[in-house]
């Protein structure tokens, strides 16, 4: 984004490896879903001047907004500090850095002469050593009403050096563009699909600035050097919709033999007709209430990491009992019935299962009221073969886990009947979405920087037990 001389320096000592991608564990760092609002860690950039490509925009934060869960950056015909027209530009920098990891952002595009929307990285340390020589990463751009995107890496080379490919796609509709960025390699992918690949391991063709860490940018830019200076009007404003952020780097040991994954009842993505309220089921929190006929929930981007049977509990109150179904992708694949019982109250809880054979992948996954008059407080979905391991340990380590103070303040001290050294962990606040992460080396871990409001702690242990408690802040 930041240079458009589209010449290609060195591409012979920058091979493009066409072996397939090694099996890789990543955990989500973090992330913005742009729910309500914008994240702080956002440094908005303003003003004209051309921005080093002759761009026609005056970024100011005012073309920023949220709405119905995405970010929209929207391209304004509108005089401002002498230019023609306004768009936001938003970066981290100063806030949040990253060496490494898998970068992605779920985006729709506008179409339009002159329009130049882009997700992209620069090297942290611009301010001390300018443009090329920081290094820049595009994990997309696009210009003008094109049928395709491109992934870009630009360098300092003995001189600016560059290295793209592209993609034919539908920019107009959703998708995910990703890199996977780690010290040989950076690869880039739309929905899973990889078409690009540079070899930067030990600084390959000068690529040096790739060993450092970069910040993230979001940008939609009106004209300059690369899209023309001529601007299709009739298309202002045009707005870049942003669904997420999000930054995932590589576990420090490889993945547990076990295979579950607990989802929050009330962190929906989407729902129709239910509500929400405090339960009293063990750890506490919300549950999802006033389920009728109808009625349903979606939870986005649920992986199954490899194809085989897998066991999906629900944890259910119903004074009466009920039937639920569940499916992914919207219905498109259908996972079946279950009978939930009658427990004797609507804060009774128990929890039933069904057993169904899914693909590896990533899904939207859905619960479906084939008859109402229950409660859902959390759905866990375990490789069948994890299965036996972890019945017979989870419910107990849980039991043990104790957390305190709770209410915590700084500090939450953790104790479990076993050690947990070396053990992974991670919070997530009360729509689901991750807010710390890391690995226990004592007993206590660092809440200072979460805000008030209730929290689930879930700790995987090197034993592939997942232990998980409320708590509150």
């Amino acid at each position: 984004m930041k240079n458009t001389l589209r010449t290609l320096v060195g591409a012979a000592a920058l091979l493009l490896r066409h072996s397939a991608a090694e099996a890789q564990t990543y955990q989500q760092v973090w992330a913005d879903e742009f729910n309500g609002s914008i994240s702080p860690d956002w440094v908005f950039e303003t003003g004209g001047g051309g921005w080093g490509n002759n761009e026609k925009q005056y970024y100011q934060r005012a073309n920023a907004t949220v709405a119905n869960g995405n970010l929209l950056i929207t391209a304004k015909r509108e005089t401002v500090g002498g230019m023609t027209y306004t768009s936001a530009r938003m970066k981290t920098q100063g806030t949040r850095e990253f060496k490494y990891g898998k970068i992605e952002a779920r985006m729709k595009l506008p179409l339009g002469q002159g329009l130049w929307p882009a997700f992209w990285m620069l090297g942290a340390n611009i301010n001390t050593v300018s443009w090329p020589a920081c290094g820049e990463i595009d994990v997309m751009e696009h210009i003008n009403a094109e049928n395709k995107v491109y992934g870009t890496v630009h360098w300092d080379s003995n001189g600016h050096a560059e290295y793209g490919g592209n993609i034919i796609t539908t920019p107009q509709d959703y998708h995910v563009y990703t890199v996977e960025w780690n010290a040989s390699a950076i690869r880039w992918f739309v929905d899973g699909t990889k078409y690009h690949e540079i070899n930067i391991a030990n600084g390959t063709g000068n690529t040096e600035e790739f060993q450092r860490p970069f910040f993230l940018l979001l940008n939609l830019a009106v004209a300059g050097n690369w899209p023309g200076q001529t601007v299709d009007e009739s298309k202002l404003p045009a707005t870049m919709y942003v669904d997420y952020v999000r930054v995932y780097q590589l576990t420090s040991s490889p993945p547990p033999t076990t295979s579950s994954t607990t989802i929050q009842a009330e962190s929906y993505s989407s729902m129709n007709g239910v509500q929400l309220e405090t339960t009293s089921d063990t750890g506490g929190g919300q549950n999802v209430a006033y389920i009728d006929q109808g009625d349903w929930m979606a939870y986005s981007n649920v992986t199954f990491p490899t194809s085989g049977t897998y066991t999906i509990d629900y944890r259910v109150a119903s004074p009466s009992g009920g039937t639920l179904s569940s499916d992914l992708n919207a219905g498109s694949i259908q996972l079946g019935n279950t009978t939930i019982p009658a427990t004797g109250g609507w804060q009774n809880w128990t929890t039933v299962s069904k057993t169904v054979s899914i693909n590896a992948g990533t899904y939207n996954f859905g619960v479906f009221a084939q008859t109402g008059g229950w409660n859902l407080n959390w759905i866990r979905i375990t490789k069948t073969a994890a299965r036996t391991a972890l019945a017979s340990t989870d419910a107990q380590a849980s039991a043990d886990l104790k957390l305190y103070p709770n209410p915590a303040t700084d500090q939450l001290r953790v104790e479990a009947a076993g050690s947990l050294t070396g053990s992974h962990y991670q919070i997530l606040d009360a729509s689901g979405k991750t807010v710390g992460t890391g690995a226990l080396q004592s007993s206590t871990v660092n809440v200072s920087a979460l805000k008030a409001g209730m929290y689930l702690l879930q700790i995987q242990t090197s034993k592939g037990e997942i232990l998980t408690r409320r708590f509150s802040k």
